[in-house]
Order: structure tokens, then sequence, then C-alpha cells
């Protein structure tokens, strides 16, 4: 968020000390959940890192003839299921930590949507916000030069993330194809439809999130129409969210973007923001009468869905929290010790390697065309979303109440079950 609350130094300290960094919560999780599963230390020794990551120098020739020297990485978590699979973020704030424990994440969520997938992911850091046009394609085509012999149809895929899009992945799609001397729609998903994308690759996301607390909402007997929803971020995720929300007859009290929130009790009129929002998702600049972040997660409402960054919930915020089901579409919104809070006060979170897989879902969808070569309708594609993620919902959420434990540790114990398995099968541990 861009006006951020002040906070006290005793307040400020604990987060910090909760939060650490994303890598060393996600081994915190994936560690009880194979410990619960019955797997040896071996196992998470070999899973609690990638097998490779590679660290890459970028020079790109700006408009203004200067060359700058990015730096891009790219992680592959375990590929003991099949080829790697993740998108690609291009933000001022990647680490290498983030690009690891990110790419764990992504051989959960492919375990827990049943995908033939191991986990990847991609990162340069950049600001594309201060980038023309060209500079991103030059940059685009450098990181795939860079990259080119870690990954491939059958090695690695890349995908869209924070900052990224479907042009983006034509210029990586070509760039790829020059090298290999051969056309390779495979190699990359998120594609323009013209260039092998598929339907609903755009939205699917959101469509998969928009399932979960559907479901979610079912085990809490909260009827979606009259529900009143806040989310947090207003970008591809947050954006198409509010939208399908909206139309499902819930009432979208609450939005936010990197530079404020905008708050309306009544139901905010979602298609008049959609129509004045930029590239970047930003859209509260319009306005002069937005609330902070902190008042957004205090407000009163059914469902939150923290769909912008990481950290947003915390010790310090999670007692506030009035909503009856929190539901992640950003990767790592909730701490730890948050996630406890939530727990003990009753509230139902959805974890984020569930609620935002139907992106990786509809991504493999598109591979899957890509390589036969036969392409699925829209309708097609949304019933086959619609049944993995209900499918996947349910697994996890069965665990969890069998078990006794909250969603995230059920989901990482579904997600990590296949890799493990496969990785024992191969007689790596």
């Amino acid at each position: 968020m861009g006006n951020q609350d002040v906070v006290t130094e005793s307040t400020e300290g604990k987060e910090k000390q909760e939060s650490l960094n994303l890598l060393t919560s996600t081994q915190t999780v994936i560690k009880e959940a194979l410990e619960k599963l019955g797997y040896q230390e071996s196992m998470f020794e070999l899973l609690k890192e990638p097998l490779r990551v590679l660290t890459v120098r970028i020079p790109v020739r700006m408009d203004n003839g200067e060359v700058k020297v990015f730096t891009g990485y790219r992680a592959q978590h375990n590929d003991a299921v099949g080829p790697t699979k993740g998108g690609i973020r291009f933000h001022p704030e990647v680490t290498e930590d983030e690009v690891k424990a990110l790419s764990i994440w992504m051989s959960l969520k492919a375990g827990i949507v049943d995908l033939p997938y191991g986990g990847g992911k991609g990162g340069i850091i950049c600001d594309p916000r201060e980038m023309s046009f060209r500079e991103l394609e030059r940059l685009s085509r450098g990181y795939v030069r860079a990259i080119s012999q870690l990954v491939g149809p059958t090695k690695d895929i890349p995908a869209p993330d924070v900052f990224t899009n479907s042009q983006i992945m034509a210029w990586m799609m070509d760039e790829y194809s020059r090298i290999r001397e051969f056309d390779s729609p495979g190699f990359i998903t998120g594609k323009p439809i013209a260039l092998g994308g598929s339907h609903g690759r755009e939205t699917a996301t959101a469509k998969g999130v928009t399932i979960c607390i559907r479901e979610a909402a079912k085990r809490r007997n909260i009827e979606i129409k009259g529900a009143r929803v806040v989310i947090q971020g207003f970008g591809n995720a947050g954006s198409y969210l509010a939208k399908f929300m909206h139309d499902a007859g819930a009432k979208v009290v609450a939005i936010s973007d990197a530079y404020g929130a905008l708050h309306d009790p009544n139901g905010l009129d979602i298609d008049y923001l959609l129509d004045r929002r930029d590239s970047f998702g930003t859209v509260t600049k319009l306005f002069t009468n937005t609330i902070t972040n902190k008042e957004l997660f205090e407000l009163d409402c059914d469902i939150i869905v923290p769909a912008a960054i990481e950290n947003q919930i915390t010790a310090a915020n999670a007692h506030n929290i009035k909503a009856q089901i929190v539901v992640e579409a950003a990767n790592g919104p909730t701490t730890l010790e948050a996630t406890k809070i939530l727990t003990e006060r009753g509230i139902l979170l959805v974890p984020d390697v569930l609620a935002s897989a139907g992106g990786v879902t509809v991504s493999y969808f598109e591979w899957v065309q890509n390589n036969q070569g036969y392409y699925w309708s829209e309708e097609e594609v949304e019933e086959k979303l619609e049944k993995v993620m209900i499918r996947s919902f349910e697994n996890v959420y069965s665990l969890s109440q069998t078990r006794r434990i909250d969603m995230r540790l059920s989901a990482y114990m579904v997600g990590a079950r296949k890799m493990a398995e496969a990785s024992r099968f191969r007689g790596w541990v």
C-alpha cells in the first residue's frame, strides 16, 4: 500500500520477527507436513530447497543509449513428478529467497490440483513501470537467452506472474523459438490466443479463487448473494475477482491498490472502477476519500481476500479481522503467527497454495493443448477448471477436518505427498 499507517517500534519489530522471510516460513510448514505424513528427515532435506537455482545477468540497451545490467533468477524446485512449472515476475524487490520459496509453492500447488509438474519460478529485479515497451522487450528476450539451456516444454515451462503478461510471454516464446530454430509454443504458457494461448488463462487465477470462496462459504452457511467482500489488490487477480463476485450478487464493499483503498458499505460500483483502472491495477489515485490499509482489514465484512503482496495479515492485525472467511489470492499474505490466531478465532482460512491454483491449472491446460495441437473452447476450459478446483478444495478441507488442523497445513500435506512419493520411488531418498 502506498499510504501505510505508522507503526510503533514494538509492533514493527514483532512483525519483522514473525514474517522472517518467505523461504523460512515455507520450510517451517513443509517440515511439519512431511512429519505428519510419516516421512523421515531426509525427505525434508531434499524438498526444503530447489534442486537448482540459476542467477543471470542481463545487459539491456536502454532507449537513451545507456546499457543497464539486470539480475534475474530461475529456480527449479523438484522435477521428480515431471517438468517444473511456474511464473516469471518483474519487480524491483525480487530476491533469490523469494524465488526459491515461490518455486516450492508451485510444487505444492501442482500436487494439490494433481498436475504432472514440479515447481519452478523466475524473476528479474526491475521496475517495469519505469521502462518503455521496447526496453521491456529487450529485457524479456535477454532473460530467455540467459536461461534457454535450463528451460523447455519438457524441462521447465514459464508463465506470467507479477507485472508480466501475455505480450511478454509472446516475446519470450519468439526468442526461444529463434534459439531452438523451430516453433515451440509449449515452452511457455499465458500466451496470446493467436500464438497458442488458452481461452480462460487470463481470468484463471480469479476463477479459481471464486470457486474456493464459494466452496468455503458453503461450509460456513454464507450466501454469496449479498455477502460483503473486501479485496486487497486490484491487479489481474483482484480486479477479475471483484467482477466475478459482483456478478454473483456479492457486495464488494472495499478494494485497494498500491496507493490506498476505497470503501462503500453498500457496495462499490465495480464496473465503473474497472473502466478507470490502469494497466498496473491502479485506480484509487482518482479519488480523495480513500481509507488506509489498516482500516481495510478492520472493516465489517463476511469475506476478506488478500490479493496483493505478502505479510499483510500479521499478529498485529489478525485479532481485528471481522470476516468469517479469509481466502488468500496473493502469495504469502498471512504470516504463520496470524494463521494460528485466525484459526483459534474460528475464521476459515483458505491458503494461497490452494486458492490461487487456478492459474497453474489452466496453464497446464494450455500446455496440453499446445502438445496436442487441439484447442478447447472457453466453456470447456471453465468446466474442467471447475471440476479440478472443487475436487482439490474438498481434498484439503476434508483432511483438515479429519486431522483437526488448519487448511494451510492440510494443503501442504496434500501438495507434498505426490512429489515426496515420486522422489521416493525414483530412489532419491
